[in-house]
């Protein structure tokens, strides 16, 4: 088995794996005995018949797929684990020759990562970083709590305006022909809430309960029906009911009942004080950003595409799971807001570039100022992944690896690397 790098522009490099093609063989022979039973020729048992008659019915290359595939699985982390490159995107894997009795052979297109050339990263300026709570700023939260300690209630002596919530039943029509998803039956629906696309809500506001209702709209460029993108609708309403928040009175009994205080002014106190702590962290986490940013901004790499890319697709899983704990469905959230995945994509880029960005940065300065982790350091983190998994320190030690060990390490680093600039940096 060899492996071959050649380096690429744009952070890039190409693979080439060779496998012998003695192991070629032993592939094309497993693969035979895991799909044999697939196979009926007359005159043999199924999955008895021999590997050279079903190769002269069907051609040698019947099982040069499975072959490969499980080549490949077995040799790429292998070859790539003592590689000199520092790959950091999934592989695009081309095969590019496959032929009993010969060596096999494929490439792997891969990212790698780029050498930063670090700019200006201690004693940066930034704009000072600011904060303060006021009274409305105090009123706004606690009418939030308020407004979760609120009941819906029935409204029939006036028409839907903005935040009430109206049971209505619809159905769309474009150029008068009713389409497949744009009908519902006693859908509730906030006014106000942009749930649904264009001027929809706007235009249920002043309807009455029972009122016929026809309703214009276009869908979005981007709809993720295409068929629908871009085009003027019509959908036929009846509102069947409307219902709007009946809030609690601010005072002392409401102060006791959302909270541990006996009267409005000192639950008021309270809250003030609790978003002093989380207007603090809040600025702080701004000033890091900032910082970040700034060095970020003096340095210079090439992040290949690949890389960009599969940051891309880790926004996109992690927002898919968060979306999950809501009980929506990814595909769900898409089709509601009227985007594309590929319109995603290209709205989570920017995060996306920044994220790599910050990372590759700090582990350059981290490498720059020959930051280390001490074993000690090391175990006290291990320590808190235990408790927060409720385990034993030594039983999480047993589960991790040198590999994995390390990568805490570098995290750590990081870490320090970052603590380290915003510490430095000059607030003007």
């Amino acid at each position: 088995m060899s492996l071959t790098v050649e380096k690429l522009e744009h952070s890039m490099a190409k693979l080439t794996i060779t496998v012998p093609a003695d192991e070629f063989e032993k592939a094309i022979t497993e693969a035979y005995n895991k799909q044999k039973g697939k196979f009926n020729i007359p005159g043999f048992r199924k999955g008895k018949v021999p590997q050279a008659m079903i190769e002269k019915m069907y051609g040698a290359e019947v099982f040069y797929e499975e072959a490969a595939n499980s080549l490949i699985n077995k040799t790429y982390p292998k070859e790539i684990s003592d590689c000199e490159i520092d790959i950091v995107s999934r592989p695009v894997i081309d095969v590019e020759q496959i032929e009993k009795g010969k060596d096999f052979i494929y490439t792997a297109e891969v990212a790698v990562k780029p050498e930063v050339t670090l700019g200006e990263y201690k004693g940066v300026e930034i704009e000072k970083v600011d904060f303060e709570v006021t009274d409305e700023d105090v009123m706004e939260e606690i009418k939030s709590e308020q407004k979760k300690n609120s009941r819906m209630v029935p409204v029939t002596d006036r028409a839907a305006k903005l935040e009430d919530e109206v049971t209505l039943d619809f159905e769309g029509f474009v150029d008068g022909v009713a389409f497949e998803g744009g009908k519902g039956e006693n859908y509730k629906l906030v006014l106000g809430s942009h749930s649904f696309i264009d001027t929809f809500e706007d235009q249920l506001v002043g309807k009455n309960i029972g009122e016929d209702v026809e309703v214009n709209v276009t869908f979005p460029e981007n709809y993720q029906a295409e068929e629908l993108q871009g085009k003027p609708a019509l959908f036929k309403c009846v509102i069947k009911e409307i219902k709007e928040n009946d809030l609690p009175e601010l005072n002392d009994e409401f102060a006791s009942e959302v909270s541990e205080f006996d009267t409005l002014d000192e639950y008021k106190e309270d809250v003030k004080q609790t978003l002093i702590v989380k207007k603090k962290k809040e600025a702080e986490q701004e000033k890091e950003s900032r910082v970040i940013k700034k060095i970020c901004d003096n340095a210079t790499m090439d992040i290949a595409d690949a890389m960009i890319k599969d940051m891309q697709e880790k926004i996109r899983d992690d927002f898919a799971q968060s979306l999950q704990y809501q009980g929506i469905k990814y595909e769900q959230y898409l089709q509601i807001f009227g985007i594309t995945e590929e319109a995603f994509f290209e709205r989570v880029k920017p995060d996306a570039e920044a994220r790599i960005k910050s990372r590759l940065v700090l582990e350059a300065v981290a490498d720059a100022e020959k930051i280390e982790v001490s074993d000690e350091e090391l175990d006290e983190e291990l320590s808190n992944m235990a408790k927060q998994y409720q385990m034993e320190l030594e039983d999480v030690k047993k589960f991790m690896g040198d590999a994995e060990k390390n990568s805490i390490k570098r995290d750590l680093a990081v870490k320090k690397a970052g603590e380290l600039v915003v510490e430095s940096a000059k607030e003007v």
